[in-house]
């Protein structure tokens, strides 16, 4: 605990005007998404500012990444839908509490080193897939809601955030999105523009949060019914983290402390279900947004928090002013600047099983809207070929003595993908009274592989040969004395004995 509370006063103080410019870019786009992904859950659209609120406080304080931002998100709230529609909005908050407490234990297990199975590969095809996952949630501004105005004021917004860094001196003062959002409220609001604005996506919250215990019985049965939901919530919530994390730390080049960032979600998460919020996690899009806007420190995040609360309970008249095809324009840039377009190209002159995987995680996330999905499909696919062409890189040198005897030394890894293929090493039918089956080249992994070898050995004794095992390395060595057989001469003797 002690670590997790260590603070370095270069995370909060070494670029004041630069966070707390893009923590109120960040804040102003958090507001319409915290207040949609309250709706997809099926909840009062109070509880996902609330979340995002809390989440993005306690994570500035605790989180192991700076500058990544954390509150209510689309995949999370996905996974909530069931369980409010059937048990009620308590059973939520008291779900939130649980998948903390699992995140934390996650996090002492420290599971965040299973970010390495995370092929770069995953990586790109989950960065590009919530690109055009951030792209398709703006289009029902632009369909259903849309007309020439929209269009005009979306398109006018694009401009400014892309032309305004290039006006010399104050070009890099504010933030361009910053702008982009002020200029175009104060240009609807001015000519009485009629189009959709934050305050029709639904009621902001008129007070600030309190504490709150989820009104449930504290029972076996509660227990059961949340269990399922808070370990989901706690994967993904924990997965879409880390993800998120290892893309600031390129954005930045700085590195982050991944278990420390998931002792921080896991107490986030355990805050908020306490003080009326829904479970979340990082957010790829206003980290984006953030860091792009020059956010790099821990202040960044709190005042994100801070402002979004402000905004929403103290100055709601105003925020509801804020055409939404301004924050549109937003993340229609988070979305571009998010995608990997050097990708596109490297489908070509990156090897054939790189591209599926890439591919893949694309498809599966874009499809069931669920980042789990998608990187296990994708960590999935890259292991299959991974094991597929490290099982191909086997050979085998061979040689017959003067006395008639018949070596053979094996290179490769020997595993369950290439036990079958080691095997087809030897001639068991060649007339030699003895085999010298040299591993030194070789590297023995599991119990199939271990399996091959016993197979061999019993094969050519059944066929009346000696057999010389030699040069096993020390961990090879290891596990065929601990699962093999070929050391235990008595072993052999009893299968041979029955047949």
């Amino acid at each position: 605990m002690l670590r997790i509370l260590s603070f370095k006063k270069s995370d909060w103080l070494a670029n004041i005007r630069g966070d707390i410019l893009a923590g109120t870019v960040v804040a102003l786009a958090l507001i319409p998404e915290a207040i949609a992904f309250a709706i997809i859950a099926g909840v009062d659209p109070k509880v996902g500012l609330y979340t995002s609120f809390s989440i993005a406080v306690v994570s500035a304080i605790f989180g192991g990444r700076p500058g990544m931002i954390s509150a209510a998100t689309g995949a999370m709230a996905l996974l909530m839908v069931n369980l409010v529609k059937n048990h009620g909005l308590e059973y939520l908050f008291a779900a939130t509490v649980l998948t903390g407490l699992i995140q934390m234990v996650m996090a002492w297990l420290t599971l965040d080193k299973l970010m390495s199975f995370i092929s770069r590969s995953v990586m790109t095809g989950f960065v590009n897939a919530l690109a055009i996952l951030i792209f398709m949630a703006q289009m029902p501004e632009l369909t259903t809601y849309g007309n020439w105005q929209v269009y005009l004021i979306t398109a006018s917004g694009l401009a400014i955030i892309y032309l305004f860094p290039l006006i010399p001196k104050i070009g890099k003062i504010l933030p361009s999105p910053l702008v982009s959002i002020l200029l175009m409220t104060a240009i609807v609001v001015s000519l009485g523009i009629d189009i959709r604005t934050v305050g029709d996506m639904g009621q902001l919250p008129d007070t600030l949060p309190i504490w709150h215990f989820p009104d449930v019985p504290l029972n076996l049965e509660t227990l059961l019914i949340i269990l399922p939901y808070a370990g989901a919530l706690a994967v993904v919530g924990l997965l879409e983290s880390l993800m998120t994390a290892t893309i600031v730390d390129e954005m930045t080049d700085t590195k982050s402390d991944k278990n420390r960032e998931c002792q921080s979600q896991g107490i986030a998460n355990l805050i908020t279900g306490f003080m009326g919020g829904m479970a979340g996690c990082a957010m790829i899009g206003q980290s984006v947004i953030n860091i792009k806007s020059g956010g790099r420190g821990r202040l960044s995040t709190l005042v994100a928090g801070l402002i979004l609360l402000t905004l929403v309970v103290f100055l709601d008249d105003l925020v509801s002013l804020i055409p939404m095809a301004s924050l549109v324009a937003v993340m229609i840039m988070v979305s571009i600047g998010t995608f990997d377009w050097q990708s596109i190209i490297n489908l070509r002159k990156n090897p054939p099983s790189s591209s599926i995987v890439t591919v893949a995680t694309v498809l599966v996330v874009v499809l069931t809207h669920n980042l789990a999905y998608g990187a296990l499909i994708g960590v999935l696919l890259a292991s299959l070929f991974f094991a597929n062409k490290i099982g191909h890189f086997m050979y085998t040198e061979s040689h017959l003595d003067e006395k008639n005897i018949r070596s053979y030394k094996i290179h490769g890894q020997v595993f369950f993908n290439s036990a079958g293929k080691f095997l087809d090493q030897f001639n068991f039918e060649e007339q030699v009274p003895k085999i010298v089956i040299d591993l030194s080249g070789a590297h023995f992994w599991d119990i199939t592989a271990v399996h091959s070898l016993d197979r061999a050995v019993i094969k050519f004794k059944k066929a009346g040969k000696a057999v010389e095992i030699k040069g096993l390395n020390e961990a090879s060595e290891t596990i065929i004395d601990r699962f093999g057989i070929v050391d235990k001469p008595e072993e052999i003797d009893k299968i041979l004995s029955r047949h």
